[in-house]
């Protein structure tokens, strides 16, 4: 019963965390967003990491190297699993927000948290609402933090990912910053191809390939770049 202390550890850590969700608040109404996100990315990967220690997973990386060092990013994951974001989160290089589903929101304080590391959330339903998330994340690129997004839109434990939003690459197009594809494979296996609420020990392999600057592309190919990327980790993952 792994996720018996995981989840504990979550909840420990989110009550641990409660003054927090006021100070970070009027840290932004200061302006001091940067030093927000620099007192809570260390905290959250603190918590990850214990949490993927417990589940007793082994996470293999490659490719890390090739994330830039000196500017922010888009990452463009494919997504099978609620570990998948722990997973990012804690191999990036000084962490990411994520663009998720305001489902999220229905897990108390941990929503609250991720929206502390510069995570936004999508409601799938309201087109305008979406572009406004859309325009927040890149201005966050823009602004020196990276961020990650699923652009197949929700979970699915197929052998190959849902074909991906193009539109969700626009964060990256906007914020005139790179776009690197990120293949994940065996998260499922810890959790979602299980009982639930079973927590299992797995194999997991996250890779992150070449930087993409969509603007440097012919402009056919600029049209078919989360095509192109989800070809590549359906690929990748089929080599290891």
């Amino acid at each position: 019963m792994r996720i018996i202390p995981v989840m504990i550890s979550f909840i420990a850590f989110l009550l641990g965390q409660f003054r927090y969700y006021f100070i970070y608040p009027k840290m932004d109404e200061e302006g001091k967003s940067d030093e927000r996100y620099e007192s809570a990315y260390p905290k959250i990967q603190k918590i990850f990491e214990k949490a993927l220690k417990l589940s007793g997973s082994e996470i293999i990386v490659h490719g890390r190297e090739n994330i830039p060092t000196d500017q922010a990013v888009l990452y463009v994951a494919n997504h099978s699993s609620f570990c998948d974001i722990p997973v990012l989160f804690c191999n990036t290089v000084h962490g990411c927000g994520f663009v998720a589903k305001d489902s999220l929101k229905k897990v108390p304080l941990l929503w609250r948290y991720m929206g502390f590391v510069n995570s936004e959330f999508l409601d799938r339903d309201d087109v305008r609402q979406g572009m406004e998330v859309i325009k927040s994340a890149a201005k966050t690129v823009k602004g020196g933090h990276s961020m990650a997004i699923f652009p197949e839109g929700t979970r699915g434990q197929d052998a190959e990912p849902a074909e991906f939003k193009e539109g969700s690459l626009r964060i990256a197009v906007t914020a005139k910053a790179p776009v690197v594809p990120v293949a994940i494979k065996g998260t499922a296996d810890m959790m979602e191809n299980h009982k639930k609420f079973v927590l299992r020990p797995a194999t997991v392999h996250i890779t992150f390939g070449e930087p993409i600057d969509i603007a440097s592309l012919p402009r056919a190919e600029r049209k078919h770049v989360g095509a192109s990327i989800r070809q590549w980790i359906i690929d990748t993952n089929k080599e290891l």
